[in-house]
């Protein structure tokens, strides 16, 4: 039976890989999903599809020595975890966080192997980082860091082998110092990174993609449901980039975002977040969001992050970070009425409120399809780089737009195809998986 075959790999992904529970939470979604999968094509099992899928295929390990303004040494750890290659170079992000670990890394990189994949794009999964915390450093601390991280991480990387992005705590800042290390240590120009500058290689559009994205994916959610944006309350987890576009989109097609937060609390404005003072808080100042109600009078502010799901709404996008929204929090969504909570961080829902929402027929739009607009505007930035052109905004939105309706398109046929119709965590899954399982088996036991 499929699910004893299932439950034999995670036995071994568990014994493997002790202690990670990010990880290990990931691996359990993806193969339960496709178990029915499984089911229908044995000679998946026969060739360890999924047990070769979920062992990394490269992890990379590495110290990072850096000198602070005050002339002391400090030691960090960086990592790049290369997960699956068989549809493309590895693609994914890097993220700079004093809570990232091995564990961490591999969950994410686990996770971009089927979002990647139902980009329609040819680029495989990988993901990278450390436990440096670029929060309160200089410009100077940070390029040293970045340049002493580059000068490990070069050898392993490179256009056709490992394109890295930017993610929570790397921004253009640090893909520039990164990027100038990593030229001067190759003596070459090449679109290793993405998330660059406009004038030196980057993309139109590539800082709002992920959160135009997940406007883009949840419109079609609420096309099934014979729905609009116009008029909706809608509440938005975190204030990075992800949040603040996704704000600016939804206020575009006419909806109200009401609430936002970073990881000190929360802000309510019930008249509509002022999407101009947040980003000067957060891009310009660099500052903390409680900042938002010394000039907004209408609004409230609330310490701790975790309560801002019992802020009424119709759509919650938790846009923050993993596992934000618990059992809990997913009954006070349900309580209060909302319709659609569809993923704009990485994995925010936790197995069991994602049981409660789908039991109480709220649409569910899971991270690795929902917030795939980040990694294909960077497969755009790719193409561009690759051909040395660069394409107007409209442009790369328009094809934008075109991606995100083909992932939902693919979750929906693959989640009818499978006899889960409407569920759109299981259709992520399934068409991912199927699409780099099939290439695992043309390419034989690599």
């Amino acid at each position: 039976m499929a699910s004893q075959y299932v439950d034999m790999v995670m036995g071994q992904v568990v014994a493997r890989n002790p202690g990670e529970t990010e990880f290990h939470q990931a691996v359990r979604e993806v193969a339960e999903s496709v178990q029915v999968v499984i089911d229908k094509n044995p000679e998946f099992a026969t060739m360890k599809v999924l047990e070769r899928i979920v062992e990394p295929e490269r992890q990379i390990m590495f110290r990072i020595p850096w000198v602070d303004d005050h002339g002391q040494v400090q030691i960090n750890r960086g990592f790049r975890v290369e997960f699956n290659s068989a549809i493309g170079p590895y693609k994914g992000g890097l993220r700079f966080h004093p809570s990232v670990y091995l564990g961490i890394i591999k969950f994410l990189g686990f996770e971009q192997i089927f979002k990647n994949a139902l980009t329609t794009t040819p680029i495989g999964g990988g993901k990278g980082g450390s436990d440096f915390d670029p929060k309160g450093k200089s410009n100077n601390e940070v390029m040293r860091f970045c340049q002493s991280f580059m000068n490990e991480l070069f050898r392993h990387i490179g256009e056709d082998t490992d394109v890295p992005a930017g993610d929570i705590g790397v921004g253009g800042r640090e893909i520039g110092y990164m990027f100038g290390q990593y030229k001067k240590l190759t003596n070459t120009f090449t679109g290793v990174l993405t998330g660059k500058g406009l004038e030196w290689g980057g993309s139109l559009v590539r800082t709002e993609a992920t959160g135009y994205g997940l406007v883009y994916f949840v419109t079609r959610m609420l096309q099934d449901k014979g729905a609009t944006w116009k008029g909706k309350k809608v509440v938005v987890s975190g204030s990075g980039n992800v949040a603040i576009y996704a704000t600016q989109k939804v206020h575009e097609l006419g909806a109200k975002v009401i609430a936002m937060s970073d990881s000190n609390g929360y802000i309510v404005d019930e008249a509509g977040i002022n999407l101009n003072t947040v980003k000067r808080i957060k891009e310009v100042e660099r500052g903390r969001i409680r900042e938002y109600v010394d000039e907004h009078r209408t609004a409230q502010y609330v310490e701790g992050w975790q309560g801002i799901w019992t802020v009424p709404c119709d759509i919650a996008l938790p846009s923050a970070t993993q596992n934000e929204i618990d059992e809990t929090a997913a009954k006070s969504l349900v309580k209060n009425k909302c319709m659609v909570v569809a993923e704009g961080a990485n994995m925010p829902s936790t197995p069991e409120a994602i049981e409660v929402l789908q039991q109480n027929h709220v649409a569910f739009g899971p991270a690795k399809a929902a917030n795939a607009g980040g990694v294909a505007t960077s497969a755009l930035e790719m193409c561009q780089n690759s051909m040395r052109l660069s394409w107007t905004f409209e442009e790369v939105d328009k094809r934008l737009n075109m991606i995100m309706n083909a992932i939902y398109d693919q979750c929906t046929a693959a989640a009818e195809a499978y006899g889960v119709k409407g569920d759109l965590v299981a259709g992520a899954n399934i068409a991912g998986f199927l699409k780099v399982a099939k290439a695992m088996m043309a390419q034989g036991i690599v």
